[in-house]
């Protein structure tokens, strides 16, 4: 088996772009790849999967405890020839100074070598002090090598080459030269996510190809075999009960943020997932139960408007009771109104507020939430949530009586002190959830959607 992370220096240095042409490459030898993402992300663990054909999973510190996180690298590594962990920032970025839930800490946990990405433009010897300070910097740190990206041409490459192997002595694995055809289109949130972007295959074979000309992949899985065995696992999981829940779930170009963990546990809870397209769909599949995750409503608005069919039918079975679970964009799809750049949609109307879109993030990061008396699938003692949040809108004209399921404890929420509207058997919050770290939340809606269809 081979295993090592993806970091770099900074963000944007072309991390993704980097992994998902490793995972297109080593997929096309015939080897079986699984793909990691540290921390809170939707849209890099999309691409991931689509170039290593196999969901994306996501290690996260804050959410999950380091046994939990090393337990499930395992789990998801033992069907695999070939794991990638894509970092996010900088290899030693992280929340707290001691650097305990950085990239160098992930890989110090699950004893995996680091090939550091290097943004090299616009630099030539000074790439030397900066390869040294990442090895100085910690010691136990292994590096396979670098990867330089978006290099001025051949003549730029071989004065890098040159200075690191003077001085360094760190193998270069690989330098993809500037090439717009490569890069992964971004927005505000991001990059474009894959299931959104039509040319998206177009694009990994565009990736794919110019790592295999530029990236000796033999000699980075050469230098990336595992020295050490994975950790035992659970030889088998338990039995998934027989499906009794219809759980309809938003999966289209509006609606695309869900962990590949989290579909899976509401399985396990007995849910049978059915996907219906908010943009498409004049009518709901037979569902006991919704799931509207997040994504892009505000750019596919004029679309939710005009299929108002849909959304007359949801805002029904909604009043009628209906169990729905609503984050982020799902959020502003169910509540009156999206405005984006002057233009005003309407949207389901079931929560009395309007959305409005900013230029610059409101809630970012993660959050603590603690459960109130109103939540509708309230565990029956009283626990912190750990959470995430990434959203650029905000509520207005909200009624002001509404119920809220969360008080903030960290993040922002709907307005810094609350979030998770509660709207008769309908829960919707800026926050996202996922079921680790304690936080068994598809168990419980899967219970709480039997409870109200017996």
């Amino acid at each position: 088996m081979h295993r090592f992370l993806v970091s770099a220096a900074h963000k944007s240095s072309g991390k993704t772009t980097l992994s998902v042409g490793l995972a297109a490459a080593l997929r096309r030898r015939g080897l079986a790849v699984q793909a990691f993402k540290k921390g809170p992300d939707y849209i890099d663990p999309l691409w991931l999967a689509l170039a290593s054909g196999r969901p994306c999973r996501n290690l996260d510190f804050y959410i999950t405890s380091r046994e939990e996180l090393a337990a499930s690298f395992a789990l998801h590594a033992a069907a695999a020839d070939v794991c990638i962990v894509e970092g996010n920032k900088g290899l030693y970025d992280g929340l707290d100074l001691d650097g305990s839930n950085s990239n160098a800490a992930l890989a110090g946990l699950l004893e995996l070598p680091v090939v550091l990405v290097i943004d090299a433009r616009g630099m030539t010897r000074g790439i030397a002090p900066l390869i040294l300070g990442y090895q100085a910097f910690d010691p136990a740190m292994r590096f396979s090598g670098v990867i330089l990206n978006r290099l001025g041409g051949s003549r730029h490459e071989s004065k890098l080459r040159a200075v690191i192997e003077h001085y360094t002595g760190v193998p270069v694995l690989g330098a993809l030269h500037e090439d717009p055809a490569i890069g992964i289109f971004e927005r505000h949130l991001g990059l474009v996510p894959a299931y959104e972007t039509a040319a998206a295959a177009a694009r990994i074979e565009a990736i794919v190809a110019a790592v295999e000309r530029q990236v000796d992949v033999g000699m980075l899985l050469a230098r990336t075999a595992a020295e050490k065995p994975l950790p035992a696992v659970p030889a088998n999981r338990p039995a998934r009960p027989a499906p009794d829940i219809r759980l309809g779930v938003a999966r289209d170009r509006a609606f695309g943020f869900y962990y590949a963990d989290d579909l899976e546990a509401l399985e396990d809870a007995g849910a049978v997932i059915v996907p219906f397209d908010t943009l498409r769909d004049a009518r709901l599949p037979q569902a006991d139960a919704l799931f509207i995750g997040g994504g892009f409503p505000e750019c596919f608005a004029a679309g939710l408007e005009a299929n108002a069919p849909l959304r007359a039918e949801i805002r029904q079975r909604i009043e009628r009771g209906m169990p729905v679970y609503a984050e982020c964009g799902g959020l502003m799809y169910l509540a009156r109104s999206i405005t984006w750049r002057g233009e005003r949609r309407e949207m389901v109307g079931a929560i009395a507020a309007d959305v409005v879109m900013r230029d610059r993030p409101t809630g970012r990061g993660y959050v603590r939430l603690e459960e109130t008396a109103a939540h509708p699938w309230a565990r029956k003692q009283a626990a912190e949530v750990r959470a995430h949040e990434f959203h650029y809108s905000n509520l207005e004209n909200a009624d002001p009586g509404l119920a809220y399921a969360y008080r903030m404890k960290r993040g922002h929420g709907i307005d810094g002190e609350r979030d998770g509207i509660v709207v008769k058997n309908l829960l919707a919050s800026y926050t996202h959830l996922r079921g680790a770290g304690g936080c068994d939340w598809p168990a419980r809606f899967v219970q709480f959607a039997r409870s109200v269809a017996a």
